[in-house]
This record gives C-alpha cells, sequence and structure tokens, in this order.
C-alpha cells in the first residue's frame, strides 16, 4: 500500500493525474512518508564513474537526450522528472529485443548527443543491453541510471559511462537518480563495501544541487495541508469568472513544492488547464527578457546605466528622448507617456488580409501589416514621445520599447533571439520565448481577448498587447510566452543572485543592484517592480517582505520572488478573456495566493 501511494504521488508530481480539471503537482496525503523515503534513497544513491563530470548534465541547449527504458516499473514518471529540466525522448528498449534488435535502437538514436538507459536487475541479466551501453558510450555521451541489487552493480564492472546506482527500489528512488542527473538533488554518498577492484569502498563521486528539485511540501519544511487555502482561492477565481483558469508554482529554497493548475482555458470548459500551458505573460516580459538583456550587457560592459538613448540610438539625436537616460527608462522615470496610438491610427491601406512582400508583419491569422509600418510609424511616434513628467514615476510601455531598440543596436540581435539564446535555451527553459505558434500548437496556448473592435478574432497564440502585436509579437515590453515551468527556472536563477546549473548568467552584484530599490520617488528597481513600503498597499501582498521583487502582467500574471524567505511565486492565467475584466484584480486573487503561501511558511510542520 505505501508504495502505491508512493507511485500516485510520483504521478501527481510529474503531472499525469487529472483531477476535476486541474493537473495536480501536490498529493492528497501528507509527505512526511515520502520525505522519509527521500533521505533513506539518498543514503543509498551513489555515483561512479563520473570523471569527466557528465553529471549533472550540462550544454542543454546543443544536447539532444533520449531516455531509453526496458523492465523498469517507474520509468513513466523517471521521463517526466527528466523532461522538466531539457526535453529528453522516451524509448522503449523492449520494442528493439525481438524482431527489431538494439543494433536498431543505435540506429534510431544516432542522432541523439546523451543516452540515459535506465536498468533494472532483469535488464542486466541480458547480455545484450550490455553490449548496447558497451557499444555506445564509445560513441557518445551515455548515463545509467540503475535502481537494483551490487549483483548487478558488478555487471557494469566493465563499464567506463556515469553510474547512477540506488539498491532501494522504490518511485522515490526513481524520481530522485532522475533529478540527480540534472543536478535537481546532490549525490552526496561514496559506496560503502568493497564489489569490486574498481567500485571499492570509498569510491564515489558527489555533486551539488543547482537546478530546482521537485518534491513535497514537507521537504521544505511546509505542511501540504498549509497550502490548501490555495485551492480555495483559485476556485474562487474562476467560479467569480475573474479568470477561466490558472497555474501556481511555488518554490521555497530551491524547491518545487507546489505546481497546480484550476480551470480552463475558456468558460465553455473545453481544454483544461494543465500545469505545462504556456501563457501571454504581458508585462513580465519587460523583467523576463528586457531586463534579463540588460543586466548581461551591463555585466559586459556595454551598456552603461547612465548613458543617454542619443549615445545608442542615431535616430534618437534629434529627438525628445536625446537625453534621457536608460537609469530613467527602466526606472519608468522618464517622463515619457504610457504607451503611443496602436490600431486607432492603422489605415486601410496599411494592413492586408493576405501576407506578401509588401504586407510581411503578421499580426493576427488574415492581418498583415505593411513592409516597414515600424520604422515610418511607430518608432517616429516613440521618438517624438512627448517628456512631461520626468523625474516622476510614470509607468510606461514605450521606454521598455526603446530599451528594446538599444540592446538590439548593442547586440545587432533581435531581442527574440538573444534571450533564447543567451537564457532560455541554456537554462532548459522548454517553452518561453516570443512567437509560440512557430513552435506549439494553439491546444497548448490559453486564448487572450476576443477582440470584436480591432484584430476581429480570437487572440490564441498571438499576443494580447496591441503595440507588440502591431511589432509582430516581439516587443521590449510584451510578446513573450511561457509556462510555469520556466517562469520558475528563471526566477530560481534570479534567486541564486544570477546562478542556475552550474552556470552564472548575471553577476551577483547585478543582480542585487537592478533588484533593489532605485528611487526616492519610487518603490521600482530597474526594470523590476519591487515590494511597496506604504502599508495600505499591501502590494505585492500583505505578508511580502521589503526584500520582494517581481512583476505582473495585464493578461493576468505575476511572478515575485523574496530573498527573504527563498521564495519564487508563479501565478498565470487568461483573465482578459474572453473580455478584459478586473475581477481578478477587484478579488485580489494574486495578492492573497501569495499570502497563503506565507502563512504555511510561518506555520511551518
Amino acid at each position: 500500500m505505501r508504495r502505491n501511494k508512493q507511485f500516485i504521488y510520483l504521478l501527481l508530481l510529474s503531472g499525469f493525474v487529472v483531477f476535476n480539471s486541474a493537473c495536480a503537482q501536490n498529493p492528497p496525503f501528507t509527505g512526511k512518508a515520502y520525505v522519509q523515503e527521500e533521505k533513506a534513497v539518498e543514503l543509498s544513491t551513489v555515483l561512479l564513474n563520473n570523471e569527466k563530470q557528465v553529471i549533472p548534465l550540462q550544454n542543454l541547449d546543443v544536447a539532444k537526450i533520449a531516455s531509453i527504458h526496458f523492465s523498469s516499473t517507474y520509468n513513466a514518471a523517471f521521463d517526466s522528472l527528466l523532461n522538466k529540466y531539457t526535453k529528453v525522448q522516451p524509448f522503449n528498449g523492449n520494442d528493439y529485443l525481438g524482431v527489431k534488435t538494439l543494433d536498431a535502437l543505435s540506429l534510431d538514436t544516432k542522432f541523439y548527443t546523451t543516452l540515459i538507459v535506465q536498468l533494472t536487475d532483469a535488464d542486466l541479466n541480458n547480455p545484450q543491453i550490455i553490449d548496447f551501453i558497451s557499444t555506445n558510450q564509445k560513441l557518445k555521451s551515455v548515463v545509467v541510471s540503475l535502481l537494483g541489487s551490487a549483483a548487478s552493480l558488478v555487471k557494469l564492472n566493465d563499464i567506463t559511462a556515469p553510474v547512477l546506482w540506488s539498491a532501494r527500489l522504490s518511485p522515490v528512488s526513481a524520481m530522485f537518480s532522475a533529478q540527480a542527473i540534472f543536478g535537481g538533488v546532490a549525490v552526496t554518498q561514496k559506496l560503502t563495501r568493497t564489489y569490486t577492484p574498481k567500485y571499492k569502498n570509498g569510491v564515489g563521486f558527489l555533486t551539488s544541487k543547482t537546478r530546482l528539485q521537485y518534491t513535497v511540501p514537507e521537504d521544505a519544511g511546509i505542511k501540504t495541508d498549509n497550502l490548501s487555502e490555495i485551492d480555495k482561492i483559485a476556485k474562487e477565481a474562476i467560479r467569480s469568472q475573474a479568470t477561466p483558469g490558472c497555474v501556481v508554482m511555488v518554490i521555497k529554497d530551491g524547491k518545487v513544492i507546489f505546481n497546480k493548475a484550476y480551470g480552463y482555458h475558456t468558460y465553455e470548459n473545453e481544454i483544461p488547464d494543465r500545469i505545462t500551458d504556456i501563457f501571454d505573460v504581458a508585462s513580465m516580459t519587460k523583467i523576463s527578457a528586457t531586463t534579463m538583456e540588460t543586466m548581461q550587457l551591463y555585466d559586459q560592459g556595454k551598456l552603461a546605466l547612465d548613458s543617454t538613448t542619443s549615445t545608442y540610438l542615431a535616430l534618437a539625436r534629434k529627438s525628445n528622448i536625446k537625453t534621457l537616460t536608460v537609469r530613467e527608462l527602466l526606472e519608468h522615470q522618464a517622463g515619457l507617456i504610457p504607451d503611443i496610438q496602436t490600431f486607432g491610427k492603422i489605415k486601410p491601406t496599411d494592413y492586408s488580409v493576405d501576407s506578401s512582400a509588401n504586407f510581411p508583419t503578421k499580426v493576427n491569422e488574415n492581418y498583415y501589416l505593411r513592409k516597414n509600418y515600424f520604422e515610418q510609424v511607430m518608432w517616429p511616434d516613440m521618438l517624438n514621445s512627448p517628456v512631461k513628467t520626468r523625474g516622476q514615476y510614470v509607468y510606461s510601455d514605450v521606454g521598455m520599447c526603446i530599451m528594446q531598440q538599444i540592446v538590439e543596436t548593442i547586440t545587432s540581435t533581435p531581442i527574440n533571439n538573444y534571450v533564447q539564446q543567451q537564457f532560455y535555451n541554456p537554462l532548459g527553459m522548454q517553452t518561453a520565448g516570443y512567437l509560440p505558434l512557430n513552435r506549439f500548437p494553439t491546444n497548448r496556448i490559453p486564448p487572450t481577448e476576443d477582440d470584436k473592435k480591432d484584430r476581429h478574432t480570437l487572440i490564441d497564440g498571438y499576443v494580447h498587447d496591441p503595440t507588440a502585436a502591431l511589432m509582430g509579437g516581439v516587443a521590449g515590453h510584451a510578446g513573450l510566452f511561457a509556462s510555469a515551468n520556466d517562469i520558475g527556472i528563471l526566477y530560481q536563477m534570479m534567486l541564486n543572485r544570477g546562478t542556475y546549473g552550474g552556470i552564472q548568467y548575471i553577476k551577483p552584484e547585478t543582480v542585487d543592484l537592478f533588484s533593489s530599490k532605485q528611487s526616492a520617488v519610487s518603490r521600482r528597481g530597474l526594470g523590476f517592480d519591487r515590494w511597496d513600503p506604504i502599508p495600505e498597499h499591501k502590494y505585492p501582498s500583505e505578508l511580502a517582505s521589503n526584500q520582494a521583487y517581481g512583476h505582473t502582467g495585464f493578461t493576468g500574471t505575476c511572478v515575485w520572488v523574496d530573498p527573504k524567505y527563498g521564495l519564487v511565486y508563479v501565478f498565470l492565467s487568461n483573465r482578459v478573456h474572453p473580455n478584459v475584466s478586473s475581477k481578478l484584480g477587484s478579488l485580489n486573487i494574486r495578492p492573497r495566493i501569495q499570502d497563503a503561501i506565507y502563512q504555511a511558511i510561518t506555520k511551518g510542520m
């Protein structure tokens, strides 16, 4: 019975099981037994043959990884956990033990750079499997995960590939091994006995935790039942039609302890929200793309905070914005208007229902903008934007559009390509990016507004923000789409002060600078929104610490990092479907969920 419960939990954690439209990570029972088993697994897990430091796996942006199982009972959950870190393609090795041979499996996996092979005692009674590993380890990177006896370990004596061995056969050991391969958990043990001259007492390689771990709340000192308030608030939001659905993720001390989806993509209740859904995060783009790139360029000495726009942009030198500094733009104190005119300025000759050389910019299905519209209309409007309130805090999308032009000029690279190559891909963020329909079907993307006024269509997979839409979906202030897991990875990197997976993406002092309060006239940092010192505002929530930083998004999203509590909180929704509504805000759904998390942390076990 205990093993069955653990297996159910593992499936829940992996996002396989659906209960009333909610894909749940969290189990419907206490996690204390799970934590005890996990500790026992840790004490029984040893990493061998890791002289080349293959584990934890690196270079996720270029690696192509396959996972092969034979008789493993827990392969589905094992593979699902692997896919939390990067895309891993599963193969059933049993399909190659009949008419098709393991030679055919070598052929079918020839384009993969890394093979993860799951083994049990039964598998190692088959010399063909050992031969398959021996052959492939000479050609590419191979990692063996063995859940089996010492006798099976002895059979791997001649294998040179890394072997992650646990004699403890349980779903928890499968989960632990999957995460250890990517550094989600640390390997802390060495062999305590001698099995062969090669595998002898004291042999083993230790690793550090460098990426997210996926576990139960009890593993972070929080009682699962104390997070049940999240369910109540999320269901209230859906019942009140503040949003058709949402996804909530809670990361405490580098551990994902809550990741749950509620409701549906629309009020027709046809597609349930899933934890893997890809949301339009709206203004979270400002910090998740533009500010990330800005910080990296600042680190490299290619961008100075007190340089003016005219330092980087030739066309700015004879414009209204010529003396505005990067710092002012990031603080929203440049005095710029919130936004420029968008669809209201479009003329019939500016767009077409068909694409062509003259109408190349896709805004939506059957809506293509004419060539150079941004350069001829939108960019001049931004350059000539009135500067009325310089030195005061006025939130402006225009400022972040100008920042986009600055960083793209410095790097000679479109912002969407830069952040994909420098952040999202190497971090293992599988869904994050602009223009999601180039990579994903619409059934993975909750729709936003049913726009009957300007675009005359349901907006699904195209950016909701009108300015970003007319810019072709790529902008400095909006346009990013991502899953909760991807947002969690990115902001765990920030909580780690710029480091993730053993890679330093941003210098610690730069993370500290940009995320800290910068001005006497506002609460904000550089790019980042922050905790509000005015008690009545209770922003971002009543219980957030004065260290909290993050951002919200117009579509009904937010991410908040609170270093004091080792916390990353992610909330994704499509509250603007089918029409823009203020209910999510008026019901304080996002702040109340955040407070429920703090309360659970305070209560402890």
